[in-house]
Formats: C-alpha cells, sequence, structure tokens
C-alpha cells in the first residue's frame, strides 16, 4: 500500500510528520549542504530549516518549504534536533539514487518529539523500509546577523555563469578575492570554505551573491526540484582574516 494511502491512525503522538512523493525533492536538497557529517535541523509551520556548520568560518542552510510536501503536520510551534545527516542521506537513498523509468521513492518522516529517534518509512515499488535514526541534543547554530540593511554589494545572476567561472579557477588555490565594486575594501575568501557551496551551485538556476559591511559572504541559491518547486539553499562565509588592513 502507497505511503500516501496508508491510515494516519497515531500520527497524533508525533510531533511532526512528513510526506513526500518523491524522496528525491529532499534528498538532493540535503546532498547540496553535506559537507559535515551532523546537521541541526528547525522546524515550523513554514517548513523545514536543515543547518551544518564548520569551525565557526562557513554555515549552510537548505529551506525546505512545507508546501514542497503532500503532507506536513506539526503539532508545536517549533521542533528542533540534531541528526548525522550522512546516515540520514544513506536512509533516503537506500532504495539507490536511480529508480526505475516511472517510479520513484515515496517518503514518510514522522518525529515522536525530544529524545526519540527520527522514523522513516520509504517504499517503492511495493516495498517498505523502515529506518530509525537516533536524534542529539541540538547545539546552539552560529549567527550571522546578516542583516539585508548592511548590505553593500548585491548581484543576482543565472546559476551557469558562476559555474563557468568556478571552473576556471584554480581550486588548489587558499583564497579567492570577490570585487563586487570599484571601491574598497576588498574582500578575500578561502576557497576550502567555498568548496563546498559548489554542490548547491550545480543544482540551482539562480544565484544571489552579497556582502554585508563587514565582509560576510551570503550565497543563496534557487534551486528547482523534479516537480518544478522551488527550494533555497544558503551559505554564509566570513572573510579571509589573514590578509593586512592595507590589503582592503
Amino acid at each position: 500500500m502507497p505511503l500516501s494511502t496508508q491510515p494516519e491512525t497515531g500520527d497524533d503522538q508525533y510531533v511532526l510528520v512528513t510526506s513526500l512523493d518523491n524522496v528525491r525533492n529532499l534528498s538532493n536538497i540535503l546532498k547540496a549542504i553535506h559537507f559535515k557529517d551532523h546537521a541541526t535541523c528547525f522546524a515550523t509551520t513554514n517548513g523545514i530549516k536543515v543547518t551544518v556548520e564548520n569551525a565557526k568560518c562557513l554555515q549552510a542552510n537548505a529551506f525546505i518549504q512545507a508546501g514542497i510536501f503532500q503532507e506536513f503536520i506539526i503539532q508545536e510551534e517549533s521542533v528542533m534536533f540534531r541528526i548525522n545527516l550522512a546516515v540520514l542521506l544513506d536512509c533516503l537513498t537506500i532504495f539507490g539514487t536511480n529508480s526505475l523509468a516511472g517510479t520513484s521513492t515515496a517518503l514518510r518522516m514522522c518525529y515522536h518529539g525530544y529524545g526519540y529517534p527520527l522514523t522513516l518509512f520509504l517504499e517503492e515499488g511495493g516495498v517498505v523500509t523502515v529506518c530509525k535514526i537516533n536524534t542529539e541534543e541540538p547545539e546552539e547554530t552560529l549567527d550571522f546577523d546578516f542583516c539585508s540593511t548592511n548590505v553593500v554589494n548585491k548581484i543576482i545572476l543565472q546559476s551557469e555563469g558562476l559555474r563557468e567561472a568556478f571552473g576556471e579557477l584554480d581550486m588548489t588555490s587558499e583564497v579567492l578575492q570577490i570585487t563586487m565594486s570599484p571601491d574598497k575594501p576588498y574582500f578575500r575568501y578561502k576557497i576550502s570554505l567555498l568548496k563546498p557551496s559548489t554542490k548547491a551551485l550545480a543544482l540551482s538556476c539562480k544565484v544571489s551573491i552579497r556582502t554585508d559591511n563587514r565582509g560576510f559572504l551570503s550565497l543563496q541559491y534557487m534551486i528547482r526540484n523534479e516537480d518544478g518547486q522551488i527550494c533555497f539553499v544558503e551559505y554564509y562565509c566570513c572573510p579571509d582574516e589573514d590578509i593586512t588592513e592595507s590589503e582592503l
């Protein structure tokens, strides 16, 4: 029986229940931020935000709006937990990344609340697999305080152009300088911090590049899933602190 038609008895015991007809619409977005094994999930009535961080210098957020799901039920104002993202992706692709033509893997995801595992019901071709992933105490995520009123440079472009530019870069270099204005200051970013964002760039159709008055960089990628719906992935990156003021 397809997950979407299974009885919903007992759903009231969960604080979060979501369903997707095509799990790739979720797994592709999560792959775009998978540069560390652990992620913090934050759910509200608007949808789910999944955050991955590295050394207080880089943060990636995947925004999966509630409308992407065929079913989205949340019993509390917000639900938050930490999870092993690598394990979650392994479970989401348990039937393989390339389904047979005309078929897709359906997902029903349930969370009972603090201290309980995240339970996944995955169905493809009449076969249902159940996965339970332990959740952890959520850690406080970084607040980059990236306010639109402090943005000094902003460019929106088709992703194809940026993909071509990144393709010509020497990714073995240490830093990358981004010049968006004829006037100083100019900022440099560690290429090792920018590399993970190329996963999102490869999936996206448009990208917004912004810098604020502190030199913090925001890369916001608009990603259209297989059903034509839009999700967003955003990366925040700190400037390289090793450069001197004269170089700015």
